[in-house]
């Protein structure tokens, strides 16, 4: 199933591309919900949204790629039924992710990544992912090199430089992955490629300053938004960080 067959009250993904001849692009907060409070998942949802959150970040661990196991397409389908209008962001942290990619489409997903670390002919399911319906995004760890994915650039709307080790949230940002996020941006800039780079670990209001200036325009935030419950006041502590960002 498409995004098109979904609910009716379910608007179009708003998905901007990066514009390489303006370099005017928003940049977006995404809450990653594997910080959030399972046990009141609708509620946390709905706080997102309040406070203008409009893009989620959902981590699918499988406790083999990663050290962790999270949560399926029933639980996003779920989360998707209890807020339609909002663009769910679906990072398959999973050894074979293409067995899994349409059950997750399927669910609700709008943009699915999945690691190059994983996949034997990236540009092959770069493209299948597509054919479901969904914008696609490739994914590099913190010790692989951007040249690893190079070639895959044409071919991606989004790419994801971790910039931690996956597998739990809460931990410190590793300053020397904001390097590989400077080389993609030179790429994008450079060929005119319209892919978006976000970031995923450690982000905060300190550290959300520096992704951005290094390039990246989605910043996936956890404990950021999350920690003490005050979702719409942890998202505007992080848009005031970033609205201190000088132009270049």
């Amino acid at each position: 199933m498409s995004p098109a067959t979904r609910s009716k009250k379910q608007p179009a993904p708003i998905f901007v591309p990066y514009d390489p001849n303006t370099a005017g692009v928003p940049v977006v907060i995404a809450p990653s919900l594997l910080s959030s409070d399972f046990a009141w998942a609708a509620r946390e949802l709905a706080r997102c949204r309040r406070a203008g959150a409009r893009w989620l970040h959902v981590d699918i661990m499988d406790g083999h790629f990663v050290p962790n196991i999270t949560f399926g397409p029933p639980v996003l389908k779920k989360w998707v039924a209890a807020e339609p209008d909002l663009f769910y962001d679906t990072h398959l942290m999973i050894e074979h992710p293409m067995q899994y990619a349409e059950r997750f489409v399927e669910a609700g997903s709008g943009l699915i990544t999945i690691h190059v670390e994983t996949v034997g002919r990236p540009r092959r399911e770069l493209r299948a992912l597509r054919r479901l319906g969904v914008k696609a995004g490739v994914v590099i760890k913190p010790r692989t090199p951007v040249r690893e994915i190079q070639s895959l650039l044409d071919e991606v709307d989004l790419v994801l430089v971790m910039t931690v080790e996956p597998g739990f949230g809460g931990q410190a940002l590793i300053p020397s992955t904001l390097n590989k996020v400077r080389e993609l941006d030179l790429i994008r800039r450079r060929e005119s490629l319209p892919f978006r780079l976000q970031v995923d670990g450690g982000i905060n209001a300190e550290t959300a300053e520096m992704a951005v200036a290094a390039g990246a325009d989605v910043l996936v935030a956890g404990n950021a938004v999350f920690a003490n419950g005050d979702i719409a006041g942890n998202l505007r502590a992080l848009r005031q960080a970033l609205a201190r960002i000088k132009p270049t």
